[in-house]
C-alpha cells in the first residue's frame, strides 16, 4: 500500500457538487493498493499514520502526532498512486489493484485509524472526486508499506 500523507489546516471531497467529507486540522491520505497487500500492509499504515510525528510543539519542533493535537482524517482512494509512467506519455496502472481487493484493503485502513481513536472522513471508493485542502506547512510524505518506510 502507498499513502500520501499531507498535513492540513483543513480539508474536504466534493462528488456530484456535494461535500461527502471534510476536517479541520489534521492529516489528509491518498490511499492507493496494489496487488499484493494484505492486511498486515493496512495494520503497518495506520501505526504509522497514527504515530507520524509531523505536527509542532510548544517549541515549535515537529513533535507531536495527529491523536496528539486533536485532528482528524481525510482519507480518499487514489489508484493513480500506482501509475507508472515510465513509458510512452500514457500512465500504466497495471500495478494497481483492481477495486475488489483494494477497498476492503481501503475500508480496513479507515477502521484501523478509528479504532486508535482517530475521526476519520472519507471520499467514495472509485467516484470523481474533487479534493481541496490548505497544505500546512506544506508538509508531504510518501509512506510505502512495502518498503518499510
Amino acid at each position: 500500500m502507498r499513502v500520501v500523507v499531507q498535513r492540513c489546516r483543513e480539508a474536504r471531497v466534493i462528488v456530484a457538487g456535494e461535500t461527502v467529507g471534510a476536517i479541520g486540522p489534521g492529516l489528509l491520505l491518498l490511499v492507493g493498493v496494489t496487488h499484493e497487500d494484505t492486511e498486515p500492509d493496512a495494520a503497518y499504515l495506520a501505526e504509522k499514520i497514527a504515530g507520524l510525528r509531523i505536527f509542532e510543539d510548544e517549541a515549535g519542533k515537529m513533535n507531536l502526532a495527529v491523536t496528539e493535537i486533536g485532528g482528524a482524517i481525510l482519507s480518499v482512494s487514489q489508484f493513480t498512486l500506482y501509475g507508472d509512467c515510465r513509458k510512452g506519455r500514457r500512465p500504466n496502472f497495471m500495478a494497481a489493484a483492481r477495486p475488489e481487493t483494494a477497498e476492503p484493503l481501503y475500508e480496513r485502513l479507515n477502521e484501523l485509524l478509528r479504532d486508535k481513536g482517530l475521526t476519520v472522513e472519507t471520499g467514495v471508493f472509485g467516484a470523481d472526486m474533487d479534493v481541496e485542502l490548505t497544505n500546512w506547512g506544506p508538509v508531504t510524505l510518501i509512506l510505502d508499506s512495502a518498503g518499510g518506510n
